[in-house]
């Protein structure tokens, strides 16, 4: 059992994912995850997460393509929020972590 004080501080939606199950995925990750993965297709790792608390305002992506060589991060993150263009209406705000494979 969590320490209440320790359990409130932690990240709203690590808490969330605790209380549910560590490998169970919302229906909006599940969905984001599909748009990335058709749009970036190379992608050799990719992670999206509800930090929201499960609602969907606010999701972390973490993406590995070698879609991204030779641009610069701000040219990687337009790339990922043009393919979420649909998506993206619906949210509060998105953390994008981009990275060129190491090979």
């Amino acid at each position: 059992m969590f320490p209440v004080a320790g359990f409130l501080r932690m990240n709203q939606g690590v808490a969330v994912r605790l209380l549910r199950g560590l490998s169970s995925q919302t229906d909006g990750e599940i969905r984001i995850a599909q748009v990335l993965k058709q749009k970036f297709p190379s992608a050799s790792s990719l992670r999206v997460v509800d930090i929201s608390g499960g609602c969907g305002a606010m999701y972390e992506i973490h993406i590995e393509s070698d879609e991204f060589e030779g641009k610069r991060t701000v040219q990687q993150h337009q790339l990922v929020n043009q393919a979420l263009k649909d998506e993206i209406q619906g949210m509060h705000g998105l953390r994008i972590f981009t990275q060129v494979p190491k090979h």
